[in-house]
């Protein structure tokens, strides 16, 4: 593995979690090392006679844990998750931010539709009882950049906080942004991560008759079924997961643990279709390319890859065709393993949650399985790691994402000390 001395090199030091099977790092991991999944009924509203009836729902909520009261209630269900999930990677770094620089510290955000549920009920309040009830605080929780914004005023960062809305690639697009500004020696310390409250009934629905979403009618664990026959699509997820990276002689000078170390990110866009993906998964395999470059990395050093896996035939088999084209000989000897099964996909926070699970792979040393794949897919033929976790002395992992519009985004990791 080559590493570039002149760069400014940039670690996990610490991470937070607010997930469906995890409001913590430990119970987190657990279910997924043992492949409990969170999938269940939807609590959260009436599905009617909509086709899809089953997500990973976070219960039990408590956000006056992690914030005021009067805080909690002005804000958005994602903005919670993704405050409480930055105060816990800030206690998991042992970061006491009134010690060092706050103009060197960034946030950087990844949602998607998690402010819709805002602008909603800002347009039904105008219909029912008119404009006088559209509240500043509606404004400021409907606009896509407050998430960022809450985060950096709540833990005290001044360095700068941008929310990224790339779809489901923008967990990992946040990451190799907060990377880069580290390089690029902007901050010493960036607090990235991404949250999603998707749960309402508009947005359930749409996804529903989309045919995105899984209809599975028998047991709910079992319903998301990655590179499987069976698969007919994602149960859909929420929570938010943040991270703190640092420069490495930064986290060094303070005794920070390292988790891992964030080598590279790369993205591409196929502009092939507003849903579907190109079916030789040639944007998948450009975004991989860029991001081994930019590694300097021999492919061989990649032994786990974390993929977007949303159980859909046509996506499954493109990412893994892409796969293929991109390690050759070597994909079959590559650990590929989806986890949403467990997590349930929370479309933006995607990438930030399966960062966690690449970096607790790397520091422990297990991969995490896919569950419920019984019958591989024609075409499907890696090794997926179906049903059972697997002890391996894992090097380089690979995080991969897509979203519609065909944009993808993969990140890679290494495990520490390399």
């Amino acid at each position: 593995m080559r590493v570039h001395s002149d760069a400014r090199r940039v670690v996990i030091t610490g991470m937070g979690i607010i997930a469906p099977n995890g409001q913590d790092l430990e119970t987190f991991w657990t279910s997924i090392r043992d492949g409990r999944s969170a999938v269940a009924p939807v609590t959260r509203f009436d599905t009617g006679d909509s086709p899809s009836k089953l997500a990973a729902e976070i219960r039990d909520w408590k956000p006056g844990e992690f914030m005021d009261a009067k805080v909690a209630n002005r804000l958005e269900r994602s903005h919670q998750y993704g405050i409480a999930a930055a105060k816990l990677a800030a206690r998991d770094a042992k970061l006491d931010l009134t010690e060092v620089d706050p103009d060197r510290v960034g946030v950087v955000e990844a949602t998607s539709v998690s402010n819709y549920d805002a602008a909603y009920k800002g347009r039904r309040a105008v219909d029912q009882r008119g404009h006088r009830t559209v509240t500043p605080s509606m404004m400021v929780s409907g606009y896509v950049g407050s998430g960022s914004a809450e985060i950096a005023n709540q833990i005290g960062s001044r360095g700068h906080a941008i929310t990224c809305s790339s779809g489901s690639s923008s967990g990992n697009d946040v990451m190799g942004y907060a990377a880069n500004m580290i390089r690029h020696e902007d901050v010493d310390v960036m607090v990235a991560g991404g949250t999603e409250a998707p749960l309402v009934d508009t947005i359930f629905f749409g996804f529903a008759t989309s045919r995105a979403m899984t209809r599975w009618a028998g047991p709910p664990p079992e319903a998301m079924k990655p590179f499987d026959i069976r698969g007919d699509g994602f149960a859909m997820g929420e929570g938010g997961a943040y991270l703190v990276l640092e420069e490495l002689s930064h986290a060094l000078s303070r005794g920070a643990r390292i988790y891992a170390e964030i080598l590279a990110h790369g993205r591409s866009c196929e502009a092939y279709h507003p849903m579907a993906p190109h079916p030789d998964g040639m944007g998948v395999a450009r975004a991989m390319e860029k991001a081994l470059r930019s590694a300097g990395i021999d492919r061989e050093e990649v032994d786990y890859i974390n993929p977007h896996g949303s159980a859909n035939g046509v996506n499954d088999l493109a990412e893994t065709r892409a796969i293929k084209k991109v390690f050759g000989n070597h994909a079959r000897r590559l650990a590929v393993s989806s986890t949403k099964p467990i997590t349930g996909h929370s479309l933006a926070a995607a990438g930030a949650i399966e960062t966690v699970v690449c970096a607790l792979t790397l520091s422990r040393k297990i991969i995490p399985p896919t569950i419920n794949l019984q019958q591989p897919l024609p075409g499907c033929d890696l090794d997926y790691v179906p049903q059972r976790p697997r002890p391996y002395p894992t090097r380089v992992a690979l995080s991969l994402n897509s979203g519609f519009g065909g944009k993808t985004s993969c990140l890679i990791l290494a495990g520490w000390p390399r």
